[in-house]
């Protein structure tokens, strides 16, 4: 905002610089030329009043410059108002032409932001006892959909998450999101344990792939996180596809990177043969956050090519900010993280972020006990 202000001064600045420059060359060197850019510098920065003044004071301005010089004729003088005249109509119609542009891309923006909340609508901020936060970074503005996708559900058989990236771009990896939510959100509702329910998303990629045909049915495939949190919250079970895996924050803010027991490959590739899969459980005492993201994540590189390390990073974060106040909220630790991975960066997003916290605070009764005495 600051730069757009400033950016407004331009068309001023070009005039008072044909000023300086006419006064400071012989009377035969006209600064006409230079005054003709001050209108179509303002077509762009400026609104239509503000384009319309920028003509009418270089003309005025001119018209003065050539009177003390003693060279207002009709070569020097009615010639370049009439240049004058017309270049401030042409930075008018620039300037009616980027407006149009903007608005279809404010339209379009507009229609991308309400199908992404269609796709993907953010979880509910609280499931029973479970803390949930939700962010999305686009790795590009115009780009608000994209592959990665995460979804929180409540099922009869307790809170189930899955977080993954479907490879690709564009409307054909929009179309695989849809089908792996879909997918996901009739199974993880059927399927009593958490095999059951990667067997259907599989079968659900597979169809997917086969009426979309092509490359897609060989080489379509979705890595994924599906998490399934126990009754009462006390541990959480993980079937990791080819993912990052997921950090595992304690009450103290210890992150510890939750490796899968076995690599499996991506959902999606059973038709190029059958693997098994590990199903691990982990320990989820109150006061734990788990951390789940996609490779934009991982795959965030300084200027240097060191790829970011959240398990390394996130420690420092939250130790700091616990000196500054209260222990963050789960959308605070998103928040945290995304600005950490923009700092690495250099503020140049490289691909897709989709970030998922879960949260198990600590009971009342036990945040009452653990405050120190006086």
């Amino acid at each position: 905002m600051v730069q757009q202000r400033r950016a407004q001064w331009i068309p001023v600045g070009v005039i008072v610089l044909a000023v300086v420059i006419d006064l400071a060359t012989p009377t035969d060197v006209s600064s006409a030329p230079l005054l003709m850019a001050a209108p179509v510098a303002a077509g762009p920065l400026l609104s239509l009043p503000g384009i319309i003044a920028t003509g009418g004071l270089s003309m005025a301005v001119h018209a003065v410059l050539a009177w003390v010089d003693g060279t207002f004729g009709w070569k020097q003088g009615v010639a370049n108002q009439l240049t004058l005249l017309a270049v401030t109509v042409l930075a008018v119609l620039i300037h009616r032409t980027l407006e149009g542009q903007s608005a279809r891309t404010r339209r379009a923006r507009q229609v991308a932001a309400v199908a992404q909340a269609a796709v993907l609508p953010r979880p509910p901020s609280r499931l029973g006892d479970l803390r949930i936060a939700a962010r999305y970074i686009p790795a590009e503005d115009e780009a608000m959909i994209g592959g990665d996708l995460y979804v929180v559900q409540e099922t009869p058989h307790g809170v189930r998450v899955m977080v993954g990236d479907v490879r690709g771009k564009g409307l054909g990896a929009v179309s695989a999101v849809c089908a792996d939510l879909g997918a996901f959100r009739y199974a993880a509702d059927e399927a009593e344990d958490l095999p059951r329910l990667v067997t259907a998303l599989e079968g659900a990629l597979l169809r997917e792939g086969g009426r979309r045909g092509g490359q897609e049915q060989d080489e379509g495939f979705t890595t994924a996180l599906i998490v399934e949190f126990a009754a009462g919250l006390g541990a959480v079970r993980i079937v990791n596809r080819g993912h990052p895996p997921p950090v595992l924050l304690d009450a103290r803010g210890t992150a510890t990177v939750l490796e899968p027991s076995q690599e499996a490959p991506p959902l999606g590739m059973a038709a190029l043969g059958t693997w098994s899969f590990p199903v691990d459980t982990y320990p989820f005492p109150p006061g734990s956050t788990l951390l789940c993201y996609t490779d934009g994540v991982t795959e965030a590189r300084d200027e240097t090519g060191v790829f970011y390390d959240a398990a390394v990073r996130l420690p420092h974060l939250l130790r700091h900010r616990s000196l500054v106040g209260d222990p963050p909220t789960p959308g605070q630790i998103l928040q945290l993280l995304i600005e950490d991975v923009g700092r690495h960066t250099g503020g140049r997003v490289q691909d897709d972020q989709a970030l998922l916290a879960l949260h198990r605070p600590v009971p009342k009764a036990e945040r009452v006990s653990r405050r120190p005495r006086v």
